[in-house]
């Protein structure tokens, strides 16, 4: 990236281009003749480059203020110098999140993919945490490792379809546990678990509330998000959204339950959730810098010298 080490040497350029200038207005460009029959003479050499000791000056003295500006090149390269948070994306997958009562770009769309798309954006504004994903529907199970690969992580995100893990059950209690066992062996000093779903637990053999104490027990927060609209306009709606079990859950692990109604409402949610949540992350920037001042204080000296040697020699100016 280039930039400039010391900008504000452009206001040089102010007083050289001003005082060239009333050189010009002032009629100081004449040159030195020995006499008058001389200036008889049209279109010599001499004459049609009289032009150039100023140019020269002006060229060169314009060089030197951008090399006292210092160009240069910015290398940037971040190292993260101690882990975020570990992450764990729940999604349900089951036939109800086929309901297409979301919209995007003013077109109905199903919720499962107003879902992957909200959550790819959470992952791309997360570039220091590990996230992984689980989803569930009659079963459950890790759909991406924790990772720092994100690009691959939300490859796969957009990838995951309805029924993927059975589409006639939803196994929140399942997901929950899946989420916790993924996270119960890392290091990292805060685990978040974001359980998404639009139905309520009928299936799996783990019921929430277990799920919920063995995540508090291993000190997981879990933040609980229930989507849908309130009138389902589809047959796919499912057999209603358990906003109980869900709060619970959440208020069991120390997190927080969401509602989501639309596309924006689900926006909004993670994006409280990625305040109430900040990265742990130490992340430090080294900044290493080309100087490129040379490539104009050369050329610019060298003008200048070839400037003193024509205006005091072959095109010297009169007084």
């Amino acid at each position: 990236m280039h930039e400039y080490g010391n900008p504000e040497a452009f206001l040089l350029l102010v007083p050289v281009w001003g005082l060239l200038a009333q050189r010009w207005l002032t009629g100081h460009n004449k040159l030195a003749v020995p006499g008058f029959t001389v200036l008889k003479r049209r279109y010599t050499l001499r004459l049609l480059l009289a032009w150039l000791p100023a140019a020269l000056q002006l060229v060169g003295l314009s060089l030197l203020v951008f090399a006292l500006a210092r160009p240069r090149i910015a290398h940037r390269s971040v190292s993260v110098e101690s882990e975020g948070l570990d992450i764990v994306l729940a999604v349900d997958t089951s036939g109800s999140m086929r309901a297409e009562d979301f919209q995007k770009s003013g077109m109905p769309v199903n919720r499962l993919t107003v879902a992957k798309g909200v959550m790819a954006e959470f992952v791309e504004g997360r570039p220091h945490d590990r996230i992984g994903v689980v989803v569930f529907g009659e079963e459950a199970f890790t759909q991406v490792p924790l990772t720092l690969d994100h690009q691959t992580l939300v490859d796969s995100l957009r990838q995951i379809e309805i029924g993927v893990a059975g589409a006639k059950g939803t196994a929140i209690g399942s997901a929950l546990a899946v989420a916790s066992k993924r996270l119960k062996d890392l290091e990292a000093p805060d685990r978040v678990v974001i359980l998404l779903t639009d139905g309520q637990n009928n299936a799996g053999r783990i019921t929430p509330v277990q799920a919920a104490e063995a995540a508090a027990a291993l000190d997981i927060t879990v933040y609980t998000i229930g989507v849908g609209a309130r009138r389902a306009r589809t047959p796919w709606a499912g057999d209603g959204l358990d906003e109980k079990g869900l709060t619970q859950i959440a208020e069991m692990t120390g997190g927080k339950y969401f509602r989501a109604t639309d596309t924006r409402s689900l926006q909004n949610i993670y994006a409280v959730i990625d305040q109430l949540e900040p990265s742990t992350a130490e992340v430090k920037e080294v900044v290493d810098f080309e100087e490129q001042f040379r490539q104009f204080l050369v050329p610019g000296l060298v003008l200048l010298a070839l400037y003193l040697l024509l205006a005091h020699t072959w095109l010297r100016r009169g007084p």
